[in-house]
């Protein structure tokens, strides 16, 4: 199964967080799981990347060719498609994955978690999407989520994504 992952790439990141996302990575490796995620090097991408290489795992990383200005790449890559803009690096996510899975992150990764969310829910894929919740990080999120669909702002409340608080949920859901 190809699954992806949307998560930070900043080095300013505490370990507890990238820790988590290396064994996100050994276990996707170990379990013959292809990471496919944003293609840097550093943060929650790189650290889960570093997991899947340190076990003989295969990852496709989607970038565009510019980015290497702004964070480093991951050049451990099985491999690499090159894209022009980020829309454009979110249909080939898209394309490319059985699985989503969202881990800490910041505005892009916020983006990259509501636009395949609000596919899944207007029906233009059906793929299984887990927010990994690593140390309580979204509950303020969700409890925006929840107080949008207690006051009318979200239709009928179908069940766009799971949330696993630790890597053996994540599996769970992925069945």
């Amino acid at each position: 199964m190809n699954i992806c992952l949307y998560g930070s790439g900043s080095r300013k990141i505490d370990k507890i967080y990238t820790d988590e996302a290396y064994e996100l990575g050994c276990k996707l490796a170990q379990n013959g799981h292809t990471l496919v995620f944003g293609g840097g090097r550093t943060g929650m991408m790189g650290a889960c990347a570093k997991g899947v290489h340190d076990n003989n795992g295969n990852s496709i990383g989607i970038a565009p060719e510019w980015i290497g200005n702004f964070e480093p790449l991951c050049e451990d890559c099985n491999e690499f498609i090159y894209v022009t803009t980020m829309d454009e690096r979110k249909k080939k996510f898209l394309e490319n994955s059985d699985a989503f899975v969202i881990s800490p992150g910041g505005i892009g990764t916020l983006d990259e978690f509501f636009e395949i969310i609000t596919l899944k829910k207007l029906k233009q894929h059906n793929k299984p999407v887990i927010v990994f919740n690593v140390k309580d990080f979204f509950n303020k999120m969700f409890e925006m989520i929840d107080e949008m669909g207690a006051k009318g702002f979200l239709y009928k409340q179908e069940e766009t994504f799971r949330i696993a608080n630790t890597i053996d949920e994540i599996f769970e859901y992925l069945g």
